[in-house]
C-alpha cells in the first residue's frame, strides 16, 4: 500500500544514468534557485519601514537611504559570490571557502549557520505567503500556521520528485511574480510621472527629522538586507548547472542581482513616494499594489503571485540544504544517510529533514515572520563575512590576474556583513540569541560525529605493517536456538542450528504459572529432539530478556574457554501481509536489541515465512 503511495507521490524511480537531464539550464535554475532572493523583496522595504516608524512617520524618508546601502551590500555579495563560483566550482559554498581558507572551525560555523539558515529560509518564505494569503483573505489569520505548515509538506513532496520536475513547476510562479512587479514598477512611475499618484511622503528628501539616530538607522539597515538572504544559494548548487556549470551559474547569479536590485529598489521607491505605513494587518506590498492598481483584478493576481512566489521561495532552501548537508556528510561531520539519493536522484534525506526542522521553527515561532527575520539574517550574515573574508586570503594565496581589486571587492562585503552582524547582536539580541545556543549545539554535534567516523575507521582498517593479530581461528561453534513452543518454526530453526554449529542447545523461558505445560513443553521437545540439549530458565517476573542475556553470558564463556564461537539463533515467523505483524508478540526485537549489548555473542535470525 504506501509503495503505490510513494509512486504516486513522487513518481517511479530514475535511473542513476538518467542525473544528467536533471542538470539546469539558467532559465530553470532562476526559478529554482533564485526565489527565495526575489521574493524577499515581498518583505524587504516592510522590514525597515517597521523599524523607522517607531521614531516617527517623518523618519520613513530615511528607507531610501537604507535601500541605497543595502543595493550596495547587494553588489559586493553578487561579485563576491561570482569568484566564489569560479574558484570553487563543486558547490558547498561559505562552508568549502570557509574551511579552505580559514580553517576547519570557520567552515563548520558558516555550514553550520547554513542549515540553520535554510530551516529559516523554509519558514519564513512559508509565513510570509500566508501573511500575503491573509492579507487578501483576512478570514484565514487564524489558520496562519497550518496553511505553512501544509505549503512545507507540498514543496517537499515536490523535491522528492527531482530536480527537474520542482524547477518546471516553479516556473510559472516565479517568472509571473517578475512580470507583476516589474508592471507594478512601469506602471505606479507612469502614474507619478503623469500625476495620477501624489506625493505623499511626510518628509522630503534630506529633511532633518528630530530623534533621528545612527542607531535607529543601522537597526533598519540590519531589518532590510534580509532581502539579500539567498543570494548564496547559487554558489552552492553550481553541480546542478549544466555544462558549462561555473558560466551559466554566475550568469544566473548576476541575472538575479539586477532584477532584485531593480525589484527592491522601485519598491523602496514607491512605498516612499506614496507614503505607506506599515500595519499589522496589511503588507507594504500590498498598500502599494492596491495604491497603483486600485482593489481590482490585478490586485488580486499581483497578491496571488506573491503568495506563490514566497510559498516557492521556500524551495531555495529545499535546493541548497541537501546539497550543504552531502557536502557535511563527506567530510564526516553528518550522518551519512545524507550522501544517499533517493529514488528520483535527489538526497531525500536532506529534503525531509529540511522540511521537518522548518515546520517545528513555524511552530515554535507561531508562523510570525517578524519574529523569525533577525534570526534568519544572523544565520546568513556570519556566513557571508567568512566566505568573503576567506576570499581575500585565497587571492592573497593564489594571486593570479587583477587580484588586488577581487580581494578589495571582497573586503567591501566581507566588513558590510561583519558590521551587520555586529549590529544584530548589539541590537536586535533579544531576537538573535538563540544563535549563541544552537551554534555551540551544532558544533559539538559536528565534532562528535566526525569523531566517532574517524574511531570507526581506525577499528575497521586492517593494517599491513602494524604487527596487530590475524583473524582468530575458531575451533568450533555453539548455537543457542531460543524457543517459545514446539512449532515448524523452532523444528526448522533447530534443523537449521544443527548444520551451522558444532554444539547446538536450545533454550526456553518459563513462568511459574502453568508448570505442568511447561513440563509437557519439555517433554515434547526431547521426544522430537533427542539429541539437542533442552535447558528450560524459569522466571518468576515474566521477563524473557534478562534470564535469557544471563543464560548466553554463561555459555558464552565456556565456549570461549573451549575457542568456540557463540551464536544465538531468533527464530521468528513472518506473516504474509507486512500489517499483520503488529498483531503478534514482539518479543524477538526486544530479544535481539538485549543481546546486541554483548561483543562475544553473535546475533541470528531465522525467518519461517507463512504462505496465507
Amino acid at each position: 500500500m504506501w509503495r503505490y503511495i510513494k509512486r504516486l507521490l513522487i513518481g517511479k524511480p530514475l535511473k542513476t544514468t538518467d542525473e544528467g537531464g536533471q542538470s539546469l539550464t539558467k532559465f530553470k535554475a532562476l526559478a529554482l534557485l533564485s526565489s527565495d532572493a526575489l521574493s524577499s523583496v515581498a518583505y524587504g522595504t516592510e522590514q525597515i519601514t517597521t523599524i523607522l516608524i517607531t521614531l516617527s512617520v517623518a523618519a520613513l524618508m530615511y528607507q531610501i537611504w537604507v535601500a541605497a546601502l543595502v543595493l550596495v551590500l547587494l553588489a559586493a555579495i553578487t561579485l563576491s559570490y561570482q569568484q566564489i563560483i569560479h574558484a570553487y566550482p563543486s558547490g558547498g559554498g561559505a562552508y568549502v571557502v570557509a574551511s579552505t581558507n580559514w580553517g576547519r572551525g570557520a567552515g563548520l560555523v558558516a555550514g553550520g549557520s547554513l542549515l540553520v539558515d535554510y530551516m529559516l529560509t523554509v519558514a519564513v518564505s512559508t509565513t510570509s505567503a500566508t501573511e500575503a494569503i491573509t492579507s487578501a483573505i483576512p478570514s484565514l489569520l487564524s489558520h496562519q500556521v497550518l496553511i505553512s505548515c501544509l505549503i512545507v509538506v507540498g514543496i517537499m513532496l515536490l523535491n522528492l520528485r527531482g530536480m527537474r520536475e520542482s524547477a518546471s513547476f516553479l516556473t510559472l510562479p516565479v517568472y509571473l511574480f517578475i512580470v507583476m512587479i516589474i508592471f507594478m514598477i512601469v506602471y505606479g512611475g507612469y502614474n507619478i510621472a503623469t500625476g495620477n499618484i501624489h506625493y505623499h511622503a511626510a518628509a522630503r528628501m534630506n529633511a532633518p527629522v528630530e530623534g533621528m539616530t545612527l542607531i535607529l538607522f543601522f537597526r533598519a539597515f540590519s531589518s532590510g538586507s534580509s532581502s539579500l538572504t539567498g543570494v548564496e544559494a547559487i554558489s552552492n548548487a553550481v553541480p546542478n548547472f549544466k555544462n558549462p556549470k561555473s558560466k551559466n551559474a554566475s550568469a544566473t547569479l548576476a541575472i538575479m542581482a539586477t532584477i532584485l536590485a531593480i525589484f527592491f529598489g522601485g519598491i523602496t521607491f514607491l512605498s516612499y513616494y506614496m507614503g505607506i505605513v506599515p500595519n499589522g494587518h496589511e503588507t507594504v506590498l500590498s498598500q502599494i499594489g492596491e495604491g497603483v492598481f486600485g482593489h481590482g483584478l490585478i490586485y488580486y493576481i499581483l497578491q496571488l503571485s506573491t503568495a506563490m512566489i514566497l510559498a516557492v521561495a521556500a524551495n531555495t532552501g529545499f535546493s541548497a540544504f541537501p546539497i550543504l548537508a552531502y557536502n557535511l556528510a563527506k567530510d564526516k561531520y553528518l550522518p551519512h544517510a545524507y550522501l544517499d539519493r533517493g529514488d528520483r536522484l535527489g538526497y531525500s534525506n536532506g529534503i525531509i529533514s529540511l522540511a521537518i526542522g522548518a515546520v517545528v521553527l513555524i511552530m515554535i515561532f507561531g508562523g510570525k515572520t517578524s519574529s523569525l527575520i533577525p534570526l534568519y539574517a544572523v544565520g546568513v550574515f556570519i556566513p557571508f563575512t567568512l566566505s568573503q573574508s576567506g576570499m581575500i586570503i585565497h587571492w592573497y594565496r593564489n594571486r593570479g590576474k587583477m587580484w588586488q581589486g577581487k580581494a578589495f571587492i571582497n573586503f567591501i562585503g566581507a566588513f558590510i556583513s561583519a558590521c551587520l552582524v555586529i549590529f544584530l547582536f548589539l541590537l536586535r539580541f533579544a531576537n538573535v540569541w538563540p544563535y549563541l545556543i544552537v551554534m555551540p549545539v551544532l558544533l559539538r554535534i559536528f565534532y562528535k560525529i566526525h569523531k566517532h567516523y574517524k574511531l570507526v575507521a581506525k577499528q575497521l582498517r586492517i593494517a599491513e605493517d602494524s604487527g596487530e593479530q590475524e583473524a582468530k581461528k575458531l575451533d568450533g561453534a555453539t548455537v543457542i536456538v531460543l524457543v517459545s513452543n514446539i512449532t515448524k518454526v523452532t523444528a526448522n530453526a533447530i534443523s537449521y542450528a544443527e548444520s551451522i554449529g558444532d554444539y547446538v542447545i536450545a533454550m526456553h523461558v518459563s513462568f511459574d504459572e502453568n508448570p505442568e505445560k511447561e513440563h509437557e513443553t519439555a517433554e515434547e521437545f526431547k521426544r522430537d529432539f533427542p539429541n539437542v540439549r533442552f535447558v528450560d530458565i524459569h522466571s518468576s517476573y515474566r521477563s524473557i530478556a534478562k534470564p535469557t542475556l544471563r543464560f548466553c553470558d554463561v555459555i558464552a564463556k565456556r565456549a570461549a574457554d573451549r575457542n568456540y564461537s557463540t551464536t544465538v539463533l531468533v527464530p521468528q515467523f513472518i506473516p504474509k501481509h507486512p500489517w499483520e505483524r503488529i498483531l503478534h508478540n514482539q518479543t524477538s526485537l526486544r530479544l535481539r536489541a538485549v543481546l546486541n549489548s554483548r561483543q562475544n555473542i553473535i546475533i541470528s535470525t531465522y525467518n519461517y515465512h507463512l504462505k496465507e
